[in-house]
């Protein structure tokens, strides 16, 4: 089916954070700056997907929450908020949503879990088969999140999980830092950016039989690292 979903954001530049990675993985895009948009919205468009901002101008993200459930049982929600408090969690539970996000968030769980509540809206389990990826000796259990090589399992961390998975799904593409670390830290870290070299060096220990001189992971001098897609077939 064409997936849709609706990005409730006030913040222009997250909700183009959300649009750019929704549009990735062939999602169209409805977008509202504020509740009431986004109600008129997803009255006109039925989106499959809605993500909420907690915090909106008017009407805020959990009445938003509450409306939409009321008038689509079967939409998938999924709450963003700036604050980290539990009793917002439960609140935004109570109101209907089926998951909730704290900023800063990785793109990639965003997208492993609206993946998620898609295969309950369409009423069927994707098959074993579509949940695992294979490149070379290697094999990527997308439910399980488990990476093995040559049928042994390689245990990674979060992180490296996350950075073999954008690797693999875009053979030959060079990422530059800035990209991995958005992509798989988030728009909004802080920390330093040579966070990227070290769980890439990490990385290719586990799957390099000589990390030195690395066969997989390459490195992009001046721009950052791909993976190697003349070695596949």
């Amino acid at each position: 089916m064409d997936k849709k979903v609706l990005i409730v954001e006030d913040e222009n530049s997250i909700r183009g954070f959300l649009r750019i990675n929704f549009q990735r993985n062939d999602f169209i895009v409805i977008e509202a700056s504020s509740a009431e948009e986004g109600l008129r919205k997803a009255i006109l468009e039925k989106p499959h997907i809605a993500v909420l901002d907690v915090m909106l101008p008017g009407m805020d993200g959990f009445s938003l929450c509450k409306n939409l459930r009321g008038r689509f049982p079967e939409m998938g929600i999924i709450m963003l908020t700036a604050r980290n408090q539990d009793m917002d969690k439960i609140m935004g539970l109570e109101q209907g949503a089926d998951d909730y996000l704290v900023k800063p968030f990785n793109p990639l769980e965003l997208m492993l879990r609206v993946k998620a509540i898609i295969r309950r809206i369409e009423g069927k389990l994707i098959s074993a088969d579509e949940e695992i990826i294979h490149r070379y000796d290697f094999k990527l259990n997308l439910y399980s999140q488990k990476l093995y090589k040559n049928e042994k399992e390689i245990c990674v961390t979060p992180k490296e999980y996350l950075l073999f998975k954008l690797f693999i799904e875009n053979p030959g593409k060079a990422f530059t830092r800035d990209e991995l670390l958005n992509i798989v830290w988030g728009y909004d870290f802080f920390g330093d950016p040579k966070i990227v070299d070290v769980n890439i060096r990490r990385l290719r220990t586990k799957i390099e039989e000589n990390p030195s001189a690395p066969k997989y992971i390459e490195t992009v001098w001046g721009t950052g690292y791909r993976w190697n897609d003349e070695k596949e077939g």
